[in-house]
């Protein structure tokens, strides 16, 4: 067993026999920094909502996910410190693109819509405002960068990449993953405006979603009450963590020492809501 990734909040390690595990930490990241104060609990909510969803969605297509008992994993992890956190997964040949969903017009979207430079393959019959849902969700795939930023590409770009029938696989996939766990959400009161997926293929070549699945650290969870087209609403993640940042003139500094008690517990706290929401 070796430790492969360690990641901003995942460590994952290859048991070397097909399957590896992978260890949801409590750490935080903001403005591509690592931050030194741990959310409390914040690494077993996002495990236990892709548990959730990767039950959800087995009837679309096959995940990753082989157990989340310890009992099932070597003795290294059979402790407490790994309950609620750890998962053992089949290991994949991973796809190398993001496959992100969009159900809203908002963050890159909106601003490239605004300044008319609306990414290749994407086009709209009508002006959307700010936050508003659109018609039909769409998929906007991006390359997974080793470093810098990741690129946006079109469905085009992948198919030629790694075939027609594989592409329009994993975009058939996305679409009703992301449908489904839409109305699901919704009637629970939260919001999917958006989200990424990742997937790879096992053994046999066939399409499997990996990674993690609509935690608010890969979406974009908005709380229906308080949504309104036009706005940009709060969401359900580092909100608090950001804002303190910002307002301390600290956002993007690696030199932050510690993320004060109150901001920790909100913080927490908002991870526990959108659990307790969704997972029911």
């Amino acid at each position: 067993m070796k430790k492969i990734i360690s990641g901003k909040v995942r460590e994952v390690y290859d048991l070397e026999d097909g399957r590896m595990v992978i260890v949801t930490t409590d750490r935080i990241s903001a403005f591509d920094v690592i931050l030194p104060t741990m959310i409390t609990d914040k690494g077993k909510v996002l495990n236990a909502l892709s548990n959730f969803w990767f039950d959800y969605t087995k009837d679309i297509v096959k995940n990753h996910l082989i157990s989340s008992n310890l009992k099932d994993m070597p003795a290294e992890f059979q402790k407490s410190e790994y309950e609620g956190r750890t998962i053992l997964v089949k290991k994949l040949k991973m796809i190398p693109y993001e496959i992100i969903v969009r159900g809203y017009m908002f963050g890159s979207m909106f601003e490239a819509a605004k300044s008319g430079k609306l990414p290749e393959g994407v086009t709209f019959n009508r002006t959307y405002q700010l936050a508003e849902k659109l018609d039909t969700a769409i998929v906007t795939p991006s390359t997974k960068a080793q470093e810098g930023h990741d690129i946006n590409v079109s469905l085009d770009y992948m198919r030629k990449d790694i075939g027609e029938e594989l592409t329009n696989k994993i975009e058939k996939a996305a679409l009703e993953i992301y449908n489904k766990c839409y109305e699901h959400a919704y009637k629970n009161g939260i919001i999917i405006a958006d989200t990424k997926f990742e997937f790879g293929l096992d053994e046999n070549g066939e399409l499997v979603l990996g990674d993690e699945v609509l935690t608010p650290d890969s979406s974009r969870f908005w709380n229906l009450k308080e949504y309104k087209i036009g706005t940009s609403p709060a969401s359900y993640d580092k909100q608090f963590v950001r804002d303190w940042l910002k307002d301390n003139n600290l956002a993007g500094d690696p030199n932050i020492k510690s993320i004060p008690a109150e901001i920790v517990e909100k913080t927490s706290a908002l991870y526990h809501e959108c659990q307790d929401k969704i997972c029911k």
